[in-house]
């Protein structure tokens, strides 16, 4: 019976992730962005890296920059992309039309998002795997944490979107909504520097930003310094944030035009 009640769900979602998908592919500024940023920046930001200390920290360069890849991921493929696509949805009224068929509230935006974070979760692997293969990152010791750090980024850089949509007036001034969250997730949850090389009080601080969890997951992965114990604070950090943002987005997510 669960399996009969689900089927219907299930393909409301994926008609409306096609539709969104085929939407998606006709915005080529978005594409681009979501698309090239996460692959240029971390080149941009290496010769800085490089002048770290990282084996005294237990990192490699590789491992640095494949972590600051994933991030920009999060930002830019999924976060940024997905409030310019909420807001657009919203003034063009077609999430208020959505509400009046079959879809609930939670399947509206789990569809309308799934494009996203499938093609963040998609440039990730990549990623992971044209870092191992060019920066001789080798495998990650603990895949689970990473696996772990990409979930938990997909499904925040969404919620959070969401949110951020919600006191976004249109998709141009969503430019500008969305800069505070990137900037301070650029500087602090160790996307641009890790938070380990960061002096202690600082980084205690930059390790409760909200996408700081799921990028200490993704780079825990590969260098596997988490122990048992630091790993379930983090993913329990992780999982706060999401709850919270759920939580924010059922409170005050806007299915009309703002006016």
């Amino acid at each position: 019976m669960s399996g009969i009640a689900w089927a219907p769900a299930g393909r409301r979602l994926r008609a409306l992730a096609r539709a969104e998908l085929a939407l998606l592919g006709r915005n080529r500024s978005v594409v681009f962005t979501a698309l090239a940023v996460p692959l240029l920046l971390p080149f941009s930001v290496r010769p800085a890296v490089a002048q770290l200390d990282l084996e005294k920290h237990g990192l490699s360069i590789g491992a640095v920059m494949m972590t600051a890849a994933i991030g920009f991921s999060f930002l830019f493929a999924v976060y940024t992309s997905l409030v310019n696509v909420y807001v657009a949805r919203r003034e063009e009224l077609v999430l208020k039309r959505l509400r009046t068929g079959e879809l609930s509230d939670a399947e509206i935006l789990t569809g309308t998002a799934l494009p996203a974070v499938a093609l963040g979760l998609a440039q990730a692997l990549l990623l992971c795997t044209g870092c191992a293969v060019l920066l001789h990152t080798g495998a990650p010791k603990a895949p689970y944490l990473t696996l772990l750090g990409l979930v938990a980024g997909l499904v925040l850089s969404a919620a959070l979107a969401a949110l951020t949509s919600s006191f976004t007036r249109s998709v141009e001034s969503g430019q500008v909504t969305a800069v505070p969250l990137v900037f301070v997730s650029m500087s602090g949850s160790g996307i641009m520097f890790p938070t380990q090389v960061m002096p202690e009080k600082l980084a205690s601080v930059c390790e409760l930003l909200p996408l700081s969890p799921a990028v200490r997951l993704v780079g825990a992965g590969w260098t596997g310094q988490l122990s048992a114990y630091e790993a379930l604070g983090t993913v329990a950090t992780a999982l706060a944030w999401i709850i919270v943002a759920v939580f924010a987005v059922r409170r005050w997510f806007r299915w009309e035009p703002r006016r």
